[in-house]
């Protein structure tokens, strides 16, 4: 739920720039109380700045114009998803049905990898199809690249392992497939907007 006077506060002028004409009539009202509109499922994107959201890793002012700027964030990218879905569909498709099976299987191999995972080169030539479908295939199956789709597995079964307690920091990076510790931590980081200790001790508080 968002003001009409908050967006507008931000397209003043550029009316023009907003991404669909229902979202410009609805800024230029005084009268709508608030805009609501359903647009397509939540991104990678938005999922890591609202998982950043969550484990807000400040306190004070400083938690507050994080914060802001997280929502800021989400905001740029439901415009960018609006003007997205304001476009003309694309029919054209270079996938047939047994190609999509044969990513759905790429994705599998890549759950099953996480620890040592293969290139995409390798991964194309596992499953029968060549590099080039398979990258662009993935990201028009699954929204996402082949290691895109990796990062993000990888990322939440690190959270998993941490939650669990079992594992030290430097384990739980070893499982997930880092040989630096400190790579994983900077890549955990960028993920959910916390280090790995860090949301490890928010658990225990």
């Amino acid at each position: 739920l968002v003001e009409p006077k908050v967006l507008r506060s931000f397209s003043c002028s550029q009316l023009d720039l907003v991404p669909t004409e229902e979202l410009k009539a609805l800024i230029a009202k005084d009268s709508a109380p608030i805009f609501h509109k359903n647009v397509g499922g939540i991104s990678p994107a938005m999922q890591q700045a609202l998982q950043q959201i969550l484990n807000c890793p400040y306190q004070g002012i400083t938690k507050q114009i994080y914060l802001e700027s997280k929502v800021l964030e989400l905001i740029a990218l439901q415009f960018a998803q609006l003007k997205e879905s304001d476009r003309p569909i694309s029919t054209s498709s270079c996938l047939q049905p047994g190609d999509i099976d044969r990513i759905h299987h790429a994705k599998n191999i890549l759950e099953e990898n996480l620890e040592d995972p293969p290139s995409l080169l390798e991964l194309a030539r596992k499953v029968g199809i060549n590099d080039y479908k398979l990258k662009r295939g993935f990201r028009e199956v699954f929204g996402t690249t082949a290691f895109g789709y990796l990062q993000k597995v990888r990322m939440e079964r690190a959270k998993n392992l941490l939650a669990e307690q079992m594992l030290s920091v430097g384990g739980v990076a070893q499982n997930v497939g880092y040989r630096s510790q400190s790579r994983f931590c900077d890549a955990f980081k960028r993920h959910f907007g916390v280090t790995p200790r860090a949301y490890r001790m928010s658990l225990q508080s």
